[in-house]
């Protein structure tokens, strides 16, 4: 991760435990998607459909099970930016320990529902955030 990362703290919710007693593996899909939309308010100052992203690609490695009553963390930073498309990679931590590992890429859409490229003042307010250069 790089050392300017977002972390959004997030509660397990009983919702979220499956019969097995720990959160179920789609759920950790859940804790990403909150955590992308937190660093898309905080450091774009807009909403995730403003002009509108779509998730194209997603990984998840999963390390530890996560338990009713932990509380999670997911870190997260953008690794790159492309012509319409923004790669982040995530951490999913709890009690101090990896969780998972994910990676996802979103990309912008126009009025059209087609990729549009993504605005020049996203690129340079990601970059700022992150600290280097993407």
């Amino acid at each position: 991760m790089t050392a300017h990362e977002t972390e959004v703290e997030l509660p397990v919710r009983y919702r979220d435990i499956d019969t097995l007693g720990h959160v179920n593996n789609a759920v950790y899909v859940t804790y990403l998607e909150q955590a992308r939309v937190e660093y898309i308010r905080e450091v774009l100052g807009t909403t995730p459909d403003d002009p509108g992203f779509v998730v194209a690609h997603i990984s998840v490695d999963y390390e530890r099970a996560i338990g009713l009553g932990e509380t999670v963390v997911v870190a997260l930073g953008v690794t790159g930016i492309g012509q319409s498309s923004v790669t982040m990679e995530y951490e999913i931590r709890t009690d101090g320990a990896l969780a998972a590992t994910a990676e996802t890429t979103i990309v912008a859409l126009g009025e059209t529902g087609d990729p549009t490229p993504i605005p020049e003042g996203w690129r340079e307010r990601i970059t700022a955030h992150e600290g280097r250069t993407l």
